[in-house]
């Protein structure tokens, strides 16, 4: 049993962040043992059926997730990911290579741990490669699912604290004595001694990780995401009655709100207007189908109450 031990300033230094980098590795893992992760199915078909020379990075399979680098901001872009583990020390990348489980170690692992800085760029083009294959394409959709997941938590932490937060993040983690326990978790693992813990929602994990922290960024635990039951399930046809009551592009738009997402990300989903877009959200503001939070220098929609029981109706 694993655990990490909080002290009352690690509570306070608690974030949430999203790690594309992260879903990026998870998806090579569930391509290789597709039996673990049936919820991606419509997914894994699609994936499944590319190029061989478009998914190097399964080479690179027991590496890629331990030197995966903590998110450092929660909404970072693969890029900023993919340079944070460029910049990785030669001397973590042969501590990790060292840990690896027998047995090992793999030609390309070998010539890892013989020459990091030569090595590590092919393992971030390859993940790099993997992400624009496989995907990229369906980022929006799954970015939604994982901000959702997010609201989620924070109106968890709203309502009834920080400990049961931690408690409901996965079935194996337990929060006793300030303590975070987990059979996923690092035997002995470290204490936090301040810098705090990033909760990183993942929709392709099947259990708990902990990415360690590096000078300026702090640990990041990984946690399967909630409610991916209906995540690749086509939201776009949406039925007759509700586009006669609302009009089609509203009708879709309230549909595509299912998940918090925004101005941009409608438009490119639905194919109309920036402008229109907006119209078609304020009329669905006063109307109480919908609701608008502020995000750094995004305003995330998301359906209400409301909203939710108007399109189970259909």
């Amino acid at each position: 049993m694993g655990e990490l031990r909080f002290g009352a300033q690690d509570l306070g230094n608690l974030r949430f962040a999203i790690s594309p980098l992260w879903e990026t590795v998870a998806a090579v893992r569930a391509v290789a043992d597709p039996g673990r992760h049936v919820v991606h199915l419509p997914w894994l078909r699609q994936a499944s059926a590319l190029r061989q020379d478009a998914v190097p990075a399964a080479r690179f399979d027991r590496v890629a997730g331990r030197l995966t680098p903590a998110p450092r901001c929660p909404l970072a872009e693969v890029e900023e990911e993919l340079s944070a583990l460029l910049a990785t020390p030669a001397e973590h990348v042969r501590d990790v290579l060292a840990d690896l489980p027998r047995p090992g170690p793999t030609p390309v692992e070998q010539r890892l741990a013989e020459d990091p800085e030569r090595v590590l760029p092919e393992l971030a083009e390859a993940l790099h490669t993997w992400w624009q294959a496989a995907v990229r394409p369906h980022w929006p959709r799954l970015r939604a699912a994982l901000e959702a997941d997010i609201a989620h938590r924070t109106r968890l932490l709203a309502e009834d604290g920080i400990h049961e937060v931690l408690s409901s993040l996965h079935p194996t983690l337990h929060w006793t004595e300030s303590r975070l326990r987990s059979p996923d978790l690092p035997t002995a693992g470290p204490a936090l001694d301040g810098t705090g813990l990033t909760l990183t929602p993942s929709a392709f994990a099947d259990r708990c990780h902990l990415l360690p922290g590096r000078p300026g960024t702090p640990p990041a635990l990984i946690y399967p995401a909630r409610a991916l039951g209906l995540l690749w399930e086509s939201r776009e046809n949406t039925d007759d009655a509700l586009a006669r009551l609302l009009g089609r592009s509203r009708a879709r738009l309230l549909a595509c709100t299912a998940s918090p997402t925004t101005t941009t990300r409608l438009a490119t989903r639905t194919g109309l207007s920036l402008g229109a877009v907006s119209q078609h959200l304020t009329v669905l503001r006063d109307a109480g189908l919908v609701t608008a939070h502020r995000h750094r220098r995004e305003v995330h929609y998301t359906a209400t109450d409301l909203g939710t029981s108007l399109l189970s109706r259909t």
